[in-house]
């Protein structure tokens, strides 16, 4: 049988319109995002905002009422232990008065007997916890305890130290106040040295001028700027998370490196406070020693502090944007022959960024970041930028 010229034509174009039409028809593949699952470090922190502070903050208030002389000190200015920061002439005592200041001698000096004691005990406590941390460190360097525990002995003999340095402080503010006392009864117009009960900086003056004050009115606050601490409040189910000693990082601070910090202690006890939003969050303030202080920060200023609460050297991981929930589970999508497979796998840690992964996947697989309603398994799928 002769088939002519014509039907060959038509046949051809036939089955070329079939076949246009069926490439038309198939499915195409969706463009997609893509990550590997990789094995990485990866350290699990609580974040938060927090300020800096001065440890151990002195008010310097006026012993006795009358005119105090204009302050003649800076904020900013260092001053020594015993240096006089003030004058004030004392108003005349009446017959009460008198009866009060003599009282008042009396409670400065049982004040001052007392001090001395603390100071005592601290001076006993110290020395002690001195001797563990130094039996401390023979053990640590003889392989017996770990680093973490040789740095808790550390910082518990800083605290005692700390103690140490503010009842001594608290010694020669009482005595201050037995001066203070003691000029008062004196009587006259001559006036009377208010002195710095310790050694630091001064941190804020209310009000330079000369004027009359009050009895226990605040002259200026003193400080060590170089012994600062950090105070960070979190949410209360952050905070349950953490423990004193945990390492720390302060962030944002104006620097380009990091401060190295440890927290010190948790409050027990939670305040409410709203949010940007506008919704109440009960939150807990967290005090944490800055182990690296630079001169420039100073009291008050504004930080960020990321506490580690989890941290291991490699784990299998991937963005969290690939994982997502299907039913009680979680899973993610795998590209496998250029089609899309769904995967039931088990998770660890999170964090903002990435996920631990347990089970359900293996290094170097290559899974779909945001997957749309578009991606079913079986689909087909095309890597953006392949």
């Amino acid at each position: 049988m002769r088939v002519s010229r014509r039907t060959i034509v038509m046949g051809s174009v036939g089955i070329a319109a079939v076949a246009g039409v069926g490439w038309l028809m198939r499915p195409k593949s969706v463009p997609v995002d893509i990550a590997y699952a990789t094995r990485e470090p990866m350290r699990v922190t609580v974040d938060a905002e927090g300020r800096t502070e001065v440890e151990d903050r002195y008010a310097v208030a006026a012993p006795v009422t009358g005119r105090l002389r204009r302050i003649e000190l800076h904020e900013g200015d260092m001053v020594a232990a015993g240096t006089i920061v003030a004058w004030i002439a004392p108003a005349p005592l009446d017959g009460p008065s008198r009866r009060q200041a003599e009282a008042r001698l009396t409670a400065a000096q049982a004040l001052l007997h007392e001090a001395e004691v603390r100071v005592a005990q601290a001076r006993v406590a110290e020395a002690d916890a001195k001797r563990v941390a130094e039996r401390r460190e023979v053990v640590f360097r003889a392989g017996g305890i770990s680093r973490e525990e040789l740095d808790q002995m550390t910082l518990a003999h800083r605290a005692r130290a700390d103690d140490l340095a503010a009842a001594d402080a608290r010694r020669g503010a009482a005595e201050s106040e037995v001066a203070g006392a003691r000029a008062v009864l004196a009587g006259g117009e001559s006036a009377i040295a208010v002195r710095a009960p310790v050694r630091g900086r001064v941190l804020r003056i209310p009000e330079p001028s000369e004027r009359v004050v009050m009895s226990g009115t605040p002259i200026l606050e003193l400080g060590d700027a170089r012994a600062l601490q950090v105070i960070a409040d979190v949410l209360s189910s952050d905070a349950v998370k953490l423990r004193v000693g945990d390492a720390a990082e302060v962030v944002d601070w104006g620097g380009e490196d990091a401060l190295h910090a440890r927290v010190r202690s948790i409050e027990p006890s939670a305040f409410t406070r709203v949010s940007a939003l506008g919704v109440d969050e009960q939150r807990v303030n967290v005090r944490l020693d800055l182990l690296d202080s630079p001169p420039t920060l100073g009291d008050g200023f504004r930080v960020e502090v990321r506490v580690t609460v989890w941290e291991r050297p490699e784990v299998l991981t991937v963005p969290a944007s690939a994982a997502f929930r299907r039913g009680e589970d979680w899973a993610v999508f795998v590209i496998e022959d250029g089609r899309a497979r769904e995967r039931l796998v088990r998770l660890g840690h999170r964090t903002a960024a990435t996920v631990e992964v347990l089970r359900g996947l293996e290094p170097g697989a290559r899974v779909i970041l945001f997957p749309s309603d578009q991606i079913a398994d079986a689909t087909r799928v095309r890597p953006t930028g392949a």
